[in-house]
């Protein structure tokens, strides 16, 4: 292979893994009042990915059948519509098995209690780590201080 060949796959490698979900849209059919099992709570698209450097990013680890996570998946998805293109939104749903990536952000960050979220600076270090709900404008003033 010549050099050229290899810098292009090396490049659109490292264009591919650089992206964090997309598309995020709210399960429609969520019932915020019991630990129900109403299906993934965020729907979208490249939801197995994980976290890049180079940009903040806000991490939900979540239960499908648990209402703290139906009301912080709520509160994500207008986060995502406000900071889109701007921060990485990484969605890790616990129900089900998660990509290598995401299985490292499992490992170094969920406490076993859920919802769990972790706001990430540009460099990469926790700027949030903690479970339970968090309101929509403390994560606000953590990502827009990274942002800057």
């Amino acid at each position: 292979m010549t050099k050229w060949f290899l810098g292009f796959v090396m490049a659109t490698t490292l264009t591919v893994c650089v992206h964090a979900a997309e598309n995020l849209k709210l399960n429609q059919n969520l019932d915020y009042t019991s630990d129900s099992q109403d299906g993934p709570l965020i729907t979208g698209d490249r939801l197995d990915d994980g976290v890049a450097s180079g940009k903040p990013s806000y991490v939900i680890m979540y239960g499908e059948a648990c209402f703290n996570s139906k009301r912080q998946a709520r509160r994500t998805v207008e986060l995502y519509q406000k900071y889109r293109g701007k921060v990485q939104f990484v969605v890790v749903d616990l129900d089900h098995k998660h990509s290598p990536a995401q299985d490292e952000l499992v490992k170094k960050y969920y406490k076993g209690y859920i919802p769990h979220v972790v706001v990430l600076g540009k460099d990469g270090k926790a700027l949030y780590d903690s479970s339970g709900e968090v309101d929509q404008e403390k994560i606000s003033a953590l990502l827009d201080e990274a942002l800057r």
